[in-house]
């Protein structure tokens, strides 16, 4: 079970806008049910307090792209582990999907014309590979 706790903000986009909650075991069933879909890559609002400003922007774009781009939030538990897939190091992230297959990704606060802009261009790309990163081997 998840032993972290998200901020009010973030767990109101769980509870009342009924985002799913993502697991590693769950990610991949879900990217691949939607045509698109976005994953909150959220880590802890102390380090990065810009968490709680997607928090309130990430439904804003939602509905400006309502029917589009299905949300969901990565569990604090798994997020590292889900993390290190996509490549990115920079927090808070949002990382888009087409069918299941990766497509890019935001991170940190955006202004609104940004944010706007670089969907759109997401939606109209097409998917490749997650920029890769040398993986550390652990002994």
């Amino acid at each position: 079970m998840n032993n972290f706790m998200f901020p009010t903000l973030i767990q109101q986009l769980i509870t009342n806008n009924q985002y799913p909650l993502l697991t590693e075991e769950t990610v991949d069933t879900f990217i691949k049910q939607h045509h698109y879909s976005v994953l909150f890559f959220c880590n802890d609002e102390k380090l990065f307090p810009e968490n709680l400003d997607v928090a309130v922007i990430l439904p804003e774009l939602i509905s400006v792209f309502k029917g589009q781009i299905v949300p969901a939030i990565i569990s604090r538990a798994d997020e590292m582990k889900i993390q290190r897939k996509y490549g990115f190091t920079t927090w808070p992230s949002l990382v888009f999907f087409k069918d299941g297959s990766y497509l890019g990704v935001i991170s940190k606060v955006r202004n609104w014309d940004e944010y706007l802009s670089e969907i759109q261009n997401l939606l109209l790309s097409e998917p490749s590979l997650p920029p890769v990163k040398i993986a550390l081997s652990q002994n």
